[in-house]
């Protein structure tokens, strides 16, 4: 690095000090917020399939009995 280059600029992360690359600037938390509240909802546990009436994979899968 030469005496008229400014130092790099970097960013504190969870995995640690991390380089910016020049002309880039980090995403800030205003804009993560923004992108999450525009994704669409999603489930807090996995969810149970639908089994029951027209959509009861198990009862299609019987054999007649006649």
């Amino acid at each position: 690095m030469s005496a008229r280059e400014a130092p790099p600029v970097t960013e504190p992360t969870p995995e640690g000090e991390q380089i910016l690359i020049p002309g880039v600037r980090p995403v800030s938390l205003r804009e993560r917020l923004a992108l999450r509240m525009a994704a669409p909802l999603e489930a807090r546990k996995p969810q149970k399939p639908l089994n029951i009436g027209l959509f009861d994979e198990d009862a299609r899968n019987q054999l007649n009995l006649f």
